[in-house]
């Protein structure tokens, strides 16, 4: 796959890592559509997971990135929507895997868990790993309850 947009989104947490990822993004000449929240005022994770999910779904963006303190509240927000499978990584083995093993297409990440050196690096294996289908996709098939 080759990667041109990406939407991310994260809460109060995140804001530090979220900036520092985007600039990643951006220097390996990736669209980023940024949803916030881009301060450290206390807000709620769904309301900028939401908007990354609809736009993977919708194929607005080829892959989604999601942060929160712990990276589990905005990932069972972004699961909630079909056709998400979204995994929460906080190292780049589990990043590549969830890509490699599970056709992963959003990444959630733990900001109060890695710096953001390893969130560069977990971000940077995501994007590089490719799903190899085979075993794999029947698992994936039977993931969605619809």
């Amino acid at each position: 796959m080759d990667i041109k947009t990406i939407g991310i989104g994260g809460d109060h947490a995140a804001v530090a890592l979220k900036a520092k990822i985007v600039q990643f993004l951006e220097s390996k000449g990736i669209t980023v559509q940024d949803f916030g929240t881009h301060t450290s005022e206390s807000v709620d994770y769904p309301d900028f997971g939401h908007p990354v999910a609809t736009g993977v779904t919708t194929g607005t963006f080829d892959l989604g990135i999601v942060i929160c303190g712990s990276g589990n509240g905005i990932n069972m927000t972004v699961n909630k929507h079909a056709g998400i499978r979204s995994a929460l990584c906080w190292n780049e083995e589990l990043a590549s895997l969830a890509r490699q093993h599970n056709d992963a297409n959003i990444l959630a990440l733990p900001a109060r868990f890695i710096d953001e050196e390893l969130g560069i690096k977990i971000v940077d294996a995501f994007l590089i790993a490719t799903f190899e289908g085979g075993r794999h996709q029947n698992r994936v098939n039977k993931i969605s309850c619809s």
